[in-house]
């Protein structure tokens, strides 16, 4: 296991580097709780492929575009769920990864725990912004780890791609069976249980 750091802060060099646990997933979520606490504001720690990766927030446009899926978003979530933009991990143990999703609807009871991390079977939504240091990890595998985690809609936004892509009908074997993908600035489907549109008309970065 490496920490992995995108865009160093200033003390990247003290956690650059850290010994494989051999406690498997449990201690690698220990060993990310250390790096994160000791980063500073504006970066955040998830786990990919059995790694501790370190990233930056995102720019301003992205906050803009988050904003904006909350603010259509928010009068179609499941009862019992809402739909958030702050920085909340979530724990998907089957998988041995951790993410930090852009935004995401979970249901709200299940925040009633102790610890950093969330249970990723309380998601009822998943979203990610791409950026160029997370573009791949977004569209390959945290693509896999939610679709096969059982999350209903997976949205991503790719601002590389010029697209939005609204993934749905999760598999454990394959990941998402369906999506419905349009060009950026048009409308897209939010398929059940949101079944809504979501305009992305004004979405510029």
């Amino acid at each position: 296991m490496a920490v992995m750091v995108e865009t160093p802060p200033p003390q990247a060099q003290a956690i650059s580097h850290s010994p494989e646990p051999e406690g498997g997933f449990e201690e690698l979520c220990q060993v990310l709780e250390q790096v994160d606490a000791g980063l500073p504001d504006g970066y955040r720690t998830e786990i990919v492929g059995g790694n501790v990766v370190v990233s930056p927030w995102s720019q301003c446009a992205y906050d803009y575009i988050i904003e904006s899926v909350i603010e259509q978003l928010s009068p179609h979530v499941p009862d019992g769920h809402r739909l958030r933009g702050y920085p909340r991990l979530f724990s998907f143990p089957s998988q041995e990864e951790s993410y930090g999703p852009d935004f995401y609807a979970l249901e709200w009871a299940a925040l009633k725990t102790k610890g950093i991390y969330a249970p990723g079977d309380a998601l009822s939504l998943v979203g990610e912004v791409t950026s160029r240091s997370t573009a791949n990890t977004d569209r390959e595998e945290k693509l896999e780890v939610y679709g096969k985690a059982g999350v209903p809609v997976y949205v991503l936004v790719d601002v590389l791609a010029d697209s939005v892509t609204a993934y749905s009908d999760p598999s454990p074997d394959r990941g998402y069976r369906a999506h419905h993908q349009v060009k950026l600035g048009d409308t897209v489907h939010i398929p059940a249980p949101f079944d809504c549109k979501l305009d992305t008309s004004d979405w510029e970065v």
